[in-house]
């Protein structure tokens, strides 16, 4: 069983590095190659391509808990104990084995007992033979293109208030009305312009998978995309820039892609697990983004949900099915995986397809949202339509708001709405 596991990790790596070599762009078109960006006067309009790729010499470790325990349960509320715990079993386990213990990067204890680490391919395959390992992915990495052009509000470059609108796809979705709940968006991203206008931030509950340069100010979203998906969620209904679903909720940056847009399975784990071990039954998070297919991915998005925190996930953007993508492909209570359309309830081409996964559609064609630096933009993909789902699950159960039109896999998805 665990060599098959392994020759699994090694084959799935083997079909990144093929997608990616063979791509028109050079890259695997992934689950945020989303950014198509629409200009204001929608003249013009560029894909925007993704890519993914093994990281070298990275590694996710999953340890079997029927094993070693739940070493991190023990520890209850203190999440950072737990850490603790699990980082010292797998010292132990590698230094058995010859491996040097600062070789561990992340640690995760509340979705998975499990971190990741720098290991040579020889030592992946001596540590998969230990029987308290459950599996081995190598790591992965992905990239988002940054939207030709600036886009209306000069790409948030510049910010400044301008009469508020509501964009067409709050509209669809009956959205809209200030939220008067307790619960909070983890915005699992880019990180969100904790200034800008038309957010609530808590900037104090968040996290950062980077602890180094300028993507280490969790205040700041130096790519875009993160406050795009925010406002979406829940921009304020102020009489400036727009209004989202849940208008006013308070969102909390996660953030696991850098201001390239760049970032690792294994980073994108650890803010799981800290949605996890901090959220609360009722809260929403959003993943707008994505790539190859990930067990470990997919094991903590479903491990998380199980919490009550209730998770948002764009379904992809290969026009392909959800089910060879994560985390769109994760399934399970309190787990939504969203396709995209364009107006008049049209299918979104690039928009990926399958049910399961995909629960519901919604807006994601030329979606108006929130910029860093204090600016607005239109950009499309499924990215902009999860946050639609993850402002709609904070106002209460989503609803039937018809089907949208052509669905390629021929069982067209609800429209869900308010």
């Amino acid at each position: 069983m665990k060599q098959t596991f392994l020759r699994r990790m090694v084959l799935i790596a083997g079909a990144g590095m093929f997608l990616f070599s063979c791509s028109d762009e050079s890259v695997i078109q992934d689950d945020n190659l989303d950014l198509q960006n629409v200009f204001e006067q929608d003249i013009e309009a560029t894909v925007v391509q993704q890519g993914s790729y093994v990281i070298e010499g990275s590694y996710i470790v999953v340890f079997d808990q029927k094993v070693t325990g739940d070493v991190g349960a023990r520890y209850g509320a203190d999440y950072n104990a737990a850490k603790a715990a699990v980082k010292e079993m797998a010292t132990k386990i590698f230094d058995g084995l010859q491996m040097r213990g600062e070789i561990i990067e992340h640690v995760y204890s509340k979705t998975l007992t499990g971190v990741s680490v720098r290991l040579s391919e020889e030592q992946a395959a001596e540590l998969m033979a230990d029987e308290r390992v459950a599996y081995i992915e190598k790591d992965q990495m992905f990239t988002l293109a940054p939207p030709p052009g600036r886009g209306p509000g000069g790409g948030g470059d510049g910010g400044g208030s301008a009469a508020q609108e509501k964009p067409w796809g709050i509209t669809r979705v009956n959205g809209g009305a200030t939220y008067t709940g307790n619960n909070v968006a983890w915005i699992i991203d880019s990180g969100i312009d904790s200034g800008h206008e038309d957010l609530n931030v808590d900037v104090s509950r968040g996290f950062n998978a980077f602890s180094k340069g300028k993507d280490s100010d969790l205040s700041a979203d130096g790519n875009g995309h993160g406050t795009h998906v925010a406002g979406t969620v829940a921009a304020i209904d102020n009489e400036v820039g727009v209004v989202g679903v849940a208008a006013g909720a308070t969102v909390i940056p996660v953030k696991v892609l850098d201001s390239r847009g760049s970032g690792s399975y294994s980073g994108v784990i650890a803010g799981i697990d800290h949605v996890a071990a901090n959220g609360s039954n009722g809260d929403v998070a959003n993943m707008s983004l994505g790539g190859g297919y990930s067990q470990a991915v997919n094991d903590a998005v479903e491990s998380a949900a199980s919490t009550g925190v209730k998770f948002a996930l764009a379904a992809g953007n290969e026009s392909t099915d959800a089910n060879t993508r994560s985390p769109a492909s994760a399934n399970g209570s309190n787990i939504y995986t969203i396709s995209a359309m364009s107006q008049g309830d049209n299918w979104a081409s690039f928009s990926n397809y399958g049910n399961p996964p995909v629960d519901y559609c919604e807006p994601g064609v030329s979606i108006k949202s929130t910029w860093k630096g204090g600016g607005y933009n239109s950009i499309s993909g499924t990215s902009m339509a999860a946050p639609h789902a993850a402002g709609l699950l904070l106002l209460g159960n989503i609803g039937n708001g018809g089907t949208v039109n052509g669905d390629p896999d021929g069982n067209a998805d609800t429209i869900g709405v308010n």
